[in-house]
This record gives C-alpha cells, sequence and structure tokens, in this order.
C-alpha cells in the first residue's frame, strides 16, 4: 500500500490550495467574459500541472503507482467533461450572464472538491473495514452504466433538482441578477438572487457526480491519497475547461455511450477483485496498465467517432446523459402509448 508521509499530505494540499486561491481571485474576484485564448492557456496550465505531478510523483513512489495516478486522472478528467455538459445546460437554463459564469463555476468546483474528499474519506474507511464494498461499488458504477446507456440521448431535466424545486418554494427570488450578488435586500427585505438557484442546482450536480465518481476512481485504484490528487488535480482545471470546450460539446454525440462503457468496466473490474479477494484467488483480475489502456481507448474510440458522425450529420446534438427518464421524455412516451 502508499504511504504518504504527514508532510507530503501538508504539501500536496497546500499546492491545491494555492490552485484553487488562483481559480478563486480568477473567477470571482475578477468577474469577465473569457475569450478563446485565455480558456486555452488555462486548460494548458492546468494540465501540465497535473502531468507535472503525475512525473515526480511516479518518480519518487514508483511507476505501479503512478499508473495508477494517470488511470485515475483520466477517469475523473472523461467524468468532468460529461459534468461540463450539465453546467452548460445549467448556465442556459437560468439564462446566466456570461460575466458571471466565472464565478459560478469556481464555487461549483469548490463545492465539487469539498463533497469529493468526504466521499473519499468515507470510501477509503469503508472499502478498508469492509471487502465486500467492493462488490457494492461495482454494482453501484454497473446500475449507473446502465441507465446512463439507456437514456444517453436525454439531458438532465434542472427544474426537478430538489435543491432547485425547494429554493423556489421557500425563498424569495428576485427577477434580475442584481449585480452578481448572491443575496440582496430589496425595499428592506431580503432575497436571493437566480445566481443563488444556479450554486443550488450545481451544488446538488456536484453531489450525484460524487457518487458516481468516486467509486469509478477506486476502481483503479485503492489509495486515498491517489484518489484524492486525481480528483483535485481532474477539478480544479474544470473552470478554464469549460469556457475552451463548450462551443465544442454538441459534436460529442457518443459521449454518454463512452462513459458508460468506462463505468461498466470498471464496475466489472471491482467485482472481479472482490471476487478474488473474498471468493477465490483464481478469479482473474484486471491489472491497472490493462485498465488505464482500456479507458484511454474507449475515450479515443468515442471522441473519433463522435466527431466524424457530427461531420456527417451537422444537425445532431450531443447530451449529457441522465439517469432517468427525464418529466419531458416520460410524457412524450404517454402521448405516443396513449
Amino acid at each position: 500500500m502508499l504511504e504518504v508521509s504527514a508532510l507530503g499530505w501538508i504539501v500536496t494540499v497546500g499546492v491545491i490550495v494555492a490552485l484553487l486561491a488562483l481559480d478563486l481571485t480568477l473567477g470571482v474576484l475578477r468577474p469577465h467574459v473569457v475569450g478563446f485564448r485565455e480558456a486555452a492557456g488555462w486548460s494548458i496550465f492546468y494540465i501540465a500541472v497535473a502531468i507535472a505531478f503525475g512525473v515526480v510523483f511516479g518518480s519518487v513512489y514508483g511507476w505501479g503507482f503512478g499508473t495508477e495516478y494517470f488511470a485515475g486522472y483520466i477517469v475523473e478528467k472523461s467524468l468532468s467533461v460529461d459534468n461540463l455538459f450539465v453546467f452548460v445546460i445549467i448556465m442556459t437554463t437560468f439564462a446566466v450572464p456570461e460575466r458571471y459564469q466565472q464565478e459560478v463555476l469556481t464555487f461549483g468546483i469548490i463545492i465539487a472538491l469539498i463533497l469529493r474528499v468526504i466521499f473519499i474519506v468515507l470510501g477509503a474507511a469503508l472499502l478498508s473495514a469492509f471487502s465486500f464494498m467492493f462488490l457494492v461499488f461495482g454494482l453501484i458504477l454497473l446500475y449507473t452504466a446502465v441507465q446512463l446507456f439507456r437514456h444517453r440521448d436525454e439531458d438532465p431535466d434542472v427544474g426537478e433538482n430538489a435543491l432547485v424545486k425547494a429554493g423556489r418554494r421557500f425563498l424569495p427570488v428576485t427577477e434580475d441578477y442584481v449585480e452578481g450578488k448572491m443575496i440582496t435586500r430589496i425595499d428592506g427585505k431580503r432575497m436571493v438572487t437566480p445566481l443563488f438557484l444556479v450554486l443550488l442546482a450545481i451544488g446538488g450536480t456536484d453531489l450525484l457526480f460524487a457518487l458516481d465518481s468516486i467509486p469509478a476512481v477506486f476502481g483503479v485504484t485503492e489509495s486515498a491519497y491517489i484518489v484524492f490528487v486525481a480528483n483535485a488535480f481532474a477539478l480544479l482545471g474544470l473552470r478554464a475547461l469549460f469556457f475552451l470546450v463548450k462551443g465544442l460539446l454538441d459534436r460529442l454525440v457518443y459521449l454518454s455511450t463512452g462513459l458508460s462503457l468506462i463505468l461498466a468496466f470498471i464496475g466489472v473490474k471491482l467485482v472481479l477483485h472482490w471476487a478474488h479477494k473474498d471468493i477465490s484467488e483464481s478469479v482473474p483480475e484486471v491489472a491497472t496498465p490493462v485498465s488505464l489502456a482500456v479507458i484511454i481507448g474507449i475515450l479515443i474510440i468515442t471522441t473519433v467517432a463522435s466527431l466524424i458522425k457530427s461531420s456527417r450529420d451537422p444537425s445532431l446534438k450531443a447530451h449529457a446523459g441522465s439517469l432517468r427518464a427525464s418529466s419531458a421524455s416520460s410524457n412524450d412516451q404517454q402521448r405516443t402509448g396513449n
């Protein structure tokens, strides 16, 4: 097992907090419309930082752990692209002005990081105490993969988000964004702005993604440290990546299909790992290098096939995929059935 000293944890957390502070400064304290050049520059920077960390980490702790880190990072990065789909849907649904989108994204990343730290601690503790949790995590991923594949041509219904529905029901909401404030006073009455509801929507989305992504990354490594850094570095570049690829997301028509295959593959890997530990050592396991190759292969095939398909039929539009049928889709099915 990987053993990281207290100093190693402190240095790692310090670097991540510094990068997060940089992101917070750019996204919240200096709100502005992000252009392609700026988004590309920061995206390259965050990816370079993640790769540099992986190289140093692999050199210090061995390339077995280094391979696990890169596999975990790629899994989380690919899932984060699907997360971006939902962010775009939320921004569009609430008509968030471009100058405030950075602020929303930055707070969304902070919420996601906090939630994932909580789930990492819980997941590591459960896996350490109960080996059958590998089976539970595997079944969760297999269920998620099946649902995502079934509803791959749908988008999540933001209006059905429980936090947003509760916010609209119990909180007084202003009509306008009020200079990017979350809470304001109008005629002496304290009210929340639509930006607060957007944050609720993104927070609820982050919670759902954390429930999927943490079991997924534990499928390629059992180290809580690797799970943490893979998640952190994948999330830190999300703000810049949003502005870089939001115009290209519609062309990734097979992304949800590819992600469902990746989740199914990791789910099977976790079930085999449980069977190898608890039933018989003769049950084969999937090695980390094989996992890395399969994940990269699926992503490459998915991306190339998507671009070819969308170029042949420009009218096609990619979807984020959903774990359940949207209310609109269900109504359409009922009308068709009637």
